[in-house]
């Protein structure tokens, strides 16, 4: 049986909290929610280890010191989608990939130190792979939002990012 399946309104419950304040402690969690900080660390470290949840510091990468943030469009040849996915997640430069429908089989975001590691990027480790027929940059000239709190689908009481307190 896969964990989501075994995901529970307390499991939905720590991911919307921590979507909200990643920095929260599990004590703080355990009283919120009313269990042992223990239950906690035991349920985020089995988030964690199935890939469900990911706790991080996100950065806006303009404002520390990367000149090129970029979305690019990748087609790729017929059935090929998943390995090219594959191949640009394993890229450092690399924050978000995506297979998707429509005009390109892939998006790919980019953070590059300048002009040159851009070009680098985009001519060496995207063009370069077999699969990629084609590449369209779309460069990211201001960031307006940067958040990934959105809530959890399926929680029976009704506690979302909105209703988490401090």
């Amino acid at each position: 049986m896969d964990i989501v399946d075994d995901m529970d309104d307390l499991d939905r419950r720590i991911i919307a909290a921590l979507q909200l304040d990643g920095r929260r402690t599990f004590s703080n969690l355990a009283d919120e929610l009313g269990i042992p900080a223990s239950s906690v660390r035991y349920r985020t470290k089995r988030l964690e280890d199935a890939g469900i949840l990911q706790i991080v510091g996100i950065a806006n990468p303009l404002a520390i010191g990367f000149d090129r943030l970029a979305m690019i469009g990748v087609r790729v040849r017929a059935g090929r989608a998943r390995e090219v996915c594959e191949a640009l997640a394993a890229l450092p430069e690399t924050s978000y990939v995506v297979m998707t429908s429509g005009r390109f089989d892939v998006m790919v975001e980019v953070i590059c130190r300048d002009v040159a590691h851009f070009v680098d990027v985009v001519e060496h480790h995207i063009g370069a792979l077999e699969s990629v027929v084609s590449t369209e940059s779309l460069f990211v000239l201001e960031v307006h939002k940067l958040a990934y709190g959105w809530g959890v689908p399926g929680l029976e009481s009704g506690f979302t990012p909105d209703t988490v307190t401090e």
